[in-house]
């Protein structure tokens, strides 16, 4: 079954569409019946999946059709800067006047102008159904939060890395988070702290995540902490990895009682 991987906004996680038989690329903007609103969405990927790959997708809907000329009119018209932004501001009025405790980043008009979304941050769980229902009185129309991460508003506001790039999650970056400390000690980098570590956004940079297949595969060929080696030096236990350079340090066994313990490198093909 072919499937169209679309997203309605860039902080907007994927969701599943079938296309049927119309001719779709990556990029194109399609419209699709979202609850009881119609969006404009883009095709972020088309791929192929199995009957048991299908299940991992909430109900697949149908696309109603390619986007026409009209359309990304009507949307950039009805998304304009200005309008979003007296949005956001009222909403941030609103929500600062019930002590809610959330910051509004962005928001979004549905294509046919019946919904409204708008996206937030906060520290945990936020209570704002009031909120909700002075935001549908006051712009009548249905209305949805979306509460997002702190890496998705790095994503919204954009900046520049550390690298001296922009942020990879303004660009060609779909999928973020997931990246834990066990991949920095995997790296042996953890020892250079949280802030040389993380990125704007204040977590762990993505691009922690980039190499973690190779590392992964360097250290199945490593013998693990503890191991009991022979080497030129003579016998003794493995104490510490060098990763990329896929060797071991080895702390080998005194000759003598009292003899001070000698640590040395040694390349695992030896």
């Amino acid at each position: 079954m072919k499937i169209a991987l679309v997203q309605f906004s860039s902080w907007d996680k994927l969701s599943a569409y079938d296309p049927h038989d119309l001719v779709i690329r990556e990029n194109d903007f399609v419209v699709v019946s979202s609850g009881l609103a119609s969006d404009l969405a883009r095709i972020v990927e088309v791929r192929e999946i199995t009957e048991a790959e299908k299940s991992q997708w909430e109900d697949i809907s149908s696309i109603d059709r390619l986007a026409g000329d009209e359309d990304l009119a009507n949307y950039r018209h009805s998304n304009a800067f200005a309008t979003k932004q007296a949005a956001i501001d009222y909403c941030h009025q609103l929500s600062k006047r019930q002590n809610l405790g959330m910051k509004v980043v962005d928001c979004f008009f549905s294509l046919d102008g019946k919904r409204l979304v708008f996206a937030f941050i906060a520290d945990g769980r936020v209570d704002f159904r009031a909120l909700v229902k002075d935001l549908t009185r006051h712009f009548q129309r249905s209305i949805r939060m979306h509460q997002l991460g702190v890496r998705d508003e790095a994503k919204i506001s954009g900046d520049v890395g550390a690298c001296g790039r922009g942020l990879c999650c303004r660009g060609h970056l779909r999928l973020l988070g997931n990246v834990t400390s066990e991949l920095a000690e995997e790296q042996q980098i953890a020892h250079r702290g949280s802030e040389r570590l993380s990125g704007i956004c204040g977590r762990l940079k993505c691009c922690l995540a980039y190499e973690k297949e190779l590392y992964e595969e360097l250290i199945k060929k490593l013998p693990p902490i503890g191991t009991r080696v022979k080497t030129v030096h003579g016998r003794g236990e493995v104490v510490g990895w060098h990763v990329l350079r896929c060797s071991v340090d080895v702390k080998i066994d005194p000759d003598k009682e009292g003899d001070k313990r000698l640590i040395v490198e040694v390349p695992i093909k030896k």
